[in-house]
C-alpha cells in the first residue's frame, strides 16, 4: 500500500470525477489501511479500444498506483444483451464470434495503460453463464419495475412509444450482480453508466453486503469537437462516427490526429487524458493564454505524450519530425500508401478511388470532402465530385489533412 494519507489518496482520486457517490465512505474505506477492490466493466462489441475508453482506465490505473486491487471485467456475458444506456432503440445483439474477437483485444490493449501485474481480468460469463432461471428470477424480484424506468432512456422511448424489449430491463441487473460477485468496494464508469452502477449499489445491500462506491467519469468528446461560450460542444468519441483516436493506431496516425483538434478542446483532453500534474497543465493553459507559448507546441506536447504512452518515446519523437515535415514544411509522407485501381473504362471516378483506396470510410464521404475543397490531385485542389482519374499515374492524391496516396488506374 502507499504511504500516502487517506485523504491525500482522496483528493487525488477525486480529480476528474464526475460523480462521487458516497465520498464519506471511500474515505472511511482508505482510512482502513486495506486495499480496496475496484472494478469497471467493458463489454466488448467492438474489437478495438480508442482514447475514450482510457479517460476510465486511467482511473483505474491511479487506484493501482496507490496500492489498490484493480479487476478488468468482460462482459463477455453482458455483451450478449446489449447495454442500453443512452440508446433510442434496442441495439442489436452481437455475434459470440464479435463478442470472443473483442475480448481478446480488449484485454491486450488495456495493457498499454494498466499494470498488467496489478490487474485481475475476469469474464462475468464465469459466474452470469452459470445461473439457473430461478436465480434469475430470484435477482429480478430484488428491484422493482417503477425503479427500473427512471432511467432516462427508457423514459423517452416510452414516452415515444419506442420498443423496449425485456431483456434490456435485465442488464442492470445483471451488471449489479458482476458487484455481486466480486464483492467490489468500488465500481468506475463513465457518466452514461451511473443509473447501472447505482442499481448495483442498492443490489449489494440486497445481498447482506456492504454496497459499493461509484465513481463516474467523463464522456470524452471526439475530435470534431470544438469550444463554444466556454463549453465543449460535440460528438463523444467513437468509431462509428469516425472522430476517434485508437489506442492501437501507428503512432503518426495518432499524433496527426490529435494534432487536428481545437486549440479549446485541446485543454479539455489535457484534463482527461494527460498524466503531467495538475499545476504543469495550468501554468501550459496561462502561457498560451498570455501569448508567452504557441498552442501548437502545448498541444504537440500533449500528443506526443500520448503516443509515448502507448508506443515509446523514440516512436513519439520520429512521428513528432513526419509531422513536422509534411505539415510544417509541406514536404509529403516518407510512408505514403500505393494502390493500384481497376478502371472499367478510361477512366475512374475520383470519389470511387478515395473510397477504393481507403482514404475515406466511403464513396458518400470522398464526395463530400470532394465539395468541401479537401481533396487534392497532384497538388490541385479538386472541387467536382464527378471528376474522373484518367488510366495511368500515379497520382498523388489527398484526401484532408492527413490522407494521402499514390493511385495507379489501370
Amino acid at each position: 500500500m502507499t504511504k500516502r494519507s487517506a485523504e491525500e489518496q482522496l483528493e487525488e482520486l477525486e480529480r476528474g470525477v464526475v460523480d462521487l457517490h458516497v465520498r464519506e465512505d471511500l474515505l472511511a474505506r482508505l482510512k482502513e489501511g486495506r486495499p480496496l477492490k475496484v472494478k469497471a466493466g467493458f463489454d466488448p462489441t467492438r474489437p478495438d479500444l480508442h482514447l475514450g475508453h482510457t479517460v476510465l482506465m486511467n482511473k483505474m490505473r491511479q487506484f493501482q498506483e496507490l496500492g489498490h486491487e484493480v479487476v478488468f471485467v468482460v462482459g463477455d456475458f453482458t455483451a450478449m444483451i446489449g447495454d442500453p444506456s443512452g440508446r433510442s432503440a434496442t441495439r442489436p445483439v452481437a455475434t459470440r464470434e464479435q463478442i470472443l474477437e473483442g475480448a481478446n483485444t480488449y484485454a491486450e490493449q488495456a495493457f498499454k495503460v494498466l499494470d498488467p501485474d496489478r490487474t485481475q481480468v475476469v469474464y462475468n460469463s464465469e459466474w452470469l453463464g452459470e445461473m439457473r432461471f430461478d436465480d434469475v428470477i430470484r435477482l429480478a424480484g430484488r428491484y422493482t419495475l417503477a425503479r427500473m424506468m427512471e432511467r432516462d432512456d427508457f423514459q423517452k422511448r416510452w414516452a415515444e412509444h419506442a420498443s423496449i424489449s425485456v431483456h434490456e430491463l435485465l442488464y442492470p441487473l445483471v451488471q449489479a450482480y458482476d458487484s455481486v460477485a466480486l464483492k467490489c468496494d468500488v465500481e468506475l464508469g463513465g457518466t452514461d453508466q451511473l443509473f447501472n452502477l447505482m442499481v448495483g449499489r442498492e443490489i449489494m445491500g440486497r445481498y447482506d453486503l456492504r454496497p459499493q462506491i461509484v465513481m463516474t467519469t467523463p464522456i470524452l468528446e471526439g475530435l470534431s469537437a470544438r469550444e463554444e461560450d466556454g463549453k465543449i460542444v460535440g460528438d463523444k468519441m467513437s468509431k462509428s462516427l469516425d472522430n476517434y483516436v485508437g489506442v492501437a493506431e501507428a503512432p503518426e496516425m495518432q499524433l496527426g490526429k490529435l494534432m487536428s483538434i481545437s486549440d479549446g478542446v485541446m485543454w479539455r483532453y489535457y484534463e482527461l487524458l494527460s498524466a503531467e500534474p495538475a499545476a504543469v497543465i495550468a501554468e501550459r493553459k496561462a502561457a498560451c493564454a498570455d501569448g508567452s507559448m504557441n498552442p501548437k507546441l502545448a498541444k504537440m506536447a500533449l500528443a506526443k505524450e500520448i503516443v509515448a504512452r502507448y508506443h515509446g518515446a523514440d516512436a513519439a519523437a520520429d512521428a513528432e519530425r513526419k509531422w513536422e515535415s509534411q505539415f510544417s514544411r509541406g514536404e509529403l509522407p516518407e510512408d505514403m500508401p500505393e494502390h493500384t485501381l481497376a478502371a472499367e473504362g478510361d477512366t475512374l471516378g475520383l470519389a470511387q478511388a478515395l473510397a477504393a483506396a481507403e482514404l475515406v470510410p466511403s464513396t458518400s464521404e470522398a464526395r463530400r470532402r470532394i465539395k468541401a475543397g479537401a481533396v487534392q490531385v497532384d497538388g490541385t485542389k479538386i472541387t467536382d465530385i464527378k471528376a474522373e482519374l484518367q488510366r495511368g499515374g500515379p497520382y498523388v492524391v489527398r484526401a484532408g489533412k492527413r490522407a494521402y496516396a499514390r493511385i495507379t488506374v489501370r
